[in-house]
């Protein structure tokens, strides 16, 4: 039997579906959920981003991103700081960054028990093809 182009997407949506679920579980104890984290971790790389910037790359709306931002402000996990113009950036408070460092551990481990399953040459092939066709 052939593979559809279905079967092939829901079995990226069921992965995806598994990562999300579990990352949450794990990040659980830590009181803070995956889209945080994922901000936590976007900021790290991106210091000082406008919350347009981590909406796209936390896969937000601008106005979600906001809201979520506020919420993360109030817990001090991160700081608005003045930027050129009207620009308002963002920065991890050093509670943030403690936060994003522990729960890089869960996410790893959480992703060590699907992909990390595959042998180094399978986990290259998988990124060139799921590259390939998310361009």
């Amino acid at each position: 039997m052939e593979t559809t182009v279905q079967d092939v997407g829901i079995a990226v949506k069921r992965l995806q579906w598994r990562h999300h679920t579990e990352m949450s579980k794990r990040l659980a104890p830590l009181g803070i959920s995956l889209p945080q984290w994922d901000v936590l971790r976007r900021l790290h790389e991106h210091p000082e981003a406008s919350l347009h910037d981590l909406a796209q790359l936390t896969f937000q709306t601008d106005q979600s991103m906001g809201s979520l931002a506020t919420r993360m402000v109030a817990r001090g996990l991160i700081e608005r700081v003045e930027g050129p113009g009207r620009a308002v950036r963002h920065r991890l408070t050093p509670e943030g960054d403690l936060l994003r460092k522990q729960g890089a551990t869960f996410v790893e481990s959480a992703l060590a028990d699907s992909v990390g399953t595959l042998t180094p040459a399978e986990r290259t092939t998988l990124l060139k093809l799921l590259t390939k066709a998310g361009a």
